[in-house]
Formats: C-alpha cells, sequence, structure tokens
C-alpha cells in the first residue's frame, strides 16, 4: 500500500485535502451539531466521581444513613448525565444558525439534583434542621455558576414556519445518520486515505444540510440528494469496504473513489443553485420595493 501523507493547516500545502481525486475542494468537514465534545465537560465528570463520596461510606453506616447516601449519590449521578446531555444539547443550538431551544432544560434540572444531593447529605449529619436547605440551595447555586443555563428562546426562527423546520430537523437527522453509517462502514476498510477521503466527502454533504437548515424553503429541493443519492452512497461504502477487507482492488477504489467525486460536485452544484435562488428571490423583493417606492413618491420630489 502506497504511503500516506500526512499534513494540517499549519503544514507546507496543508490546505490541501487528503485524498485523491479531482473536483471541488469543500471545506474542512465540521462535526455533527451536537456531537463535538462539549467544553468544561471534565467539570461533569468531577460531578459524576464526586457521588463516591456518599456511596462509599454508605454500606459502612445503619440503614437509615446508608439510604440517604445511596440517594445523595444517585441523585449526584443523575445530575452529571443530565448536565453533560444538557450541555451536548447547548452545544448543537450554539452550532447552529437556526435553532429551537431544547424541550428539557437538562442543566437546570441537574442543578435541582445536585442540590436535592446536598440536601440529602445534610440531612445525614444535621437531621431536620436549616444547615441541609442551606447546603441544598449552595449545591444547585454552585452548579449554575459552573455550568450555566440552558437555552431558554428559539434561535433565527422569526418570520419561519416550524412545520417546516420541523421537517428539515427530521431530513437532517437522517442525514447524519447515513453519514455516521459510513464513516463507521469506511473504517473496517482499515485504509487512513480512504478514510480521509470519506471525511471530505461528509464535508462536501454538510455543506448542502447547511444551506437546507439556513433556508428550509431549500429542503424540497435538496431532499433527493440529501436521501437517495446519500443512502446510494452508503450502501457502496459498505459494500466497497466489505470487498477491500477481503482482497484489494485497484480498480474498484478507483471506481469508488470517482462516484464520490462525481457526488461532491453533484452536491456543491446543487448548493451554489440554492445560493443562486436565494439572490434571485432577494433581487426580486428589492425590485419590488423599488417600484413601489416609485409610485408612492410624490411627482415633483426626487426620492434619495
Amino acid at each position: 500500500m502506497a504511503a500516506q501523507r500526512f499534513g494540517g493547516k499549519f503544514s507546507p500545502d496543508g490546505t490541501r485535502p487528503t485524498g485523491s481525486g479531482s473536483g471541488p475542494q469543500p471545506p474542512v468537514p465540521r462535526a455533527a451539531p451536537g456531537m463535538e465534545k462539549p467544553a468544561g465537560g471534565w467539570r461533569a465528570t468531577f460531578l459524576f466521581l464526586s457521588a463516591f463520596v456518599f456511596l462509599f461510606p454508605a454500606f459502612g453506616e445503619e440503614p437509615g444513613a446508608m439510604l440517604l447516601s445511596l440517594i445523595a449519590g444517585g441523585c449526584l449521578i443523575l445530575s452529571a448525565w443530565l448536565t453533560r446531555e444538557g450541555m451536548r444539547a447547548r452545544a448543537a443550538y450554539d452550532a447552529r444558525r437556526v435553532a429551537r431551544r431544547p424541550a428539557i432544560p437538562r442543566i437546570l434540572f441537574g442543578a435541582i439534583a445536585t442540590g436535592a444531593a446536598l440536601f440529602t447529605g445534610g440531612l445525614i449529619g444535621h437531621g431536620v434542621s436549616l444547615y441541609p436547605i442551606l447546603f441544598g440551595l449552595a449545591g444547585a447555586g454552585l452548579h449554575i455558576g459552573a455550568f450555566g443555563f440552558d437555552p431558554w428562546t428559539d434561535k433565527g426562527m422569526e418570520g419561519v414556519d416550524r412545520f417546516q423546520t420541523d421537517r428539515v430537523a427530521r431530513a437532517l437527522a437522517g442525514a447524519e445518520k447515513t453519514l455516521a453509517q459510513m464513516k463507521d462502514a469506511i473504517l473496517r476498510a482499515r485504509d487512513r486515505q480512504l478514510e480521509a477521503r470519506v471525511d471530505r466527502f461528509i464535508g462536501q454533504t454538510r455543506g448542502l444540510m447547511q444551506r437546507v437548515e439556513e433556508d428550509p424553503g431549500d429542503l424540497t429541493a435538496a431532499r433527493r440528494y440529501l436521501t437517495v443519492y446519500l443512502e446510494g452512497a452508503r450502501d457502496a461504502t459498505v459494500k466497497f469496504a466489505d470487498l477491500w477487507a477481503i482482497r484489494p482492488d485497484p480498480k474498484a477504489r478507483e471506481d469508488y473513489e470517482q462516484l464520490l467525486t462525481d457526488l461532491e460536485t453533484t452536491f456543491a452544484s446543487r448548493s451554489e443553485r440554492l445560493l443562486g435562488n436565494d439572490r434571485d428571490t432577494l433581487d426580486i423583493e428589492i425590485s419590488v420595493l423599488r417600484d413601489r417606492l416609485k409610485f408612492e413618491t410624490p411627482s415633483g420630489s426626487n426620492p434619495s
């Protein structure tokens, strides 16, 4: 197998993507929204580990204290899980230009669970008194200070048909699932160059997906590309990876890479066409408004 050249944006000629084939050079593939590792994830891990402060000593205590310790530890584990999921949802929200607020405020519920854990822990040491309440309030406040809040409002949704955005969300989720299956299939080929080639294709596909996300009205024009063509690329990847793992075939590899190049060209062309349609629509709106201004301007005066 030919040696592979490794590089990056700080390497000589690092802007050129790895992989063979000609065609449009897409931007560096970005991770699917919500799949990036959220900033501050170590804090959620620390929150999870802190649960063992209650869980380990629980089995050396009397039954009542043991039960309270298990409840406190369980609340901290629940808080860590809710917080991590809430941070992922917030990262996906921040990554999109048009997004709906999370349906469940997981980070807020995580703060409540943290407060409940410290309240329960306070009951173990101080019984029913003011201290457990103070511990609970302090725990919830520290959680909010460390992790912040969930998004509370929709973003970029003014004047957007909610039914249309729901259709787009389902279509993009299906496309992301197909891309993940394609990425998983090419790993069976055990070839870094092929993996990089598929990453390049995924980056081009996500460019089209971003166009649809920014303008949900483009879904109808792009649906065939995000379903039929994309599923065909996934099926071809699965069959090629199985064949390559059993018996490497240079001709099959060339045909597979050419297929990805053709699809990249098609997806890039569709993205440009959608962008051109948006520009045409804007030009029409501007022309109509200018005509109205000229019609409504009183005779003898010059519109500025």
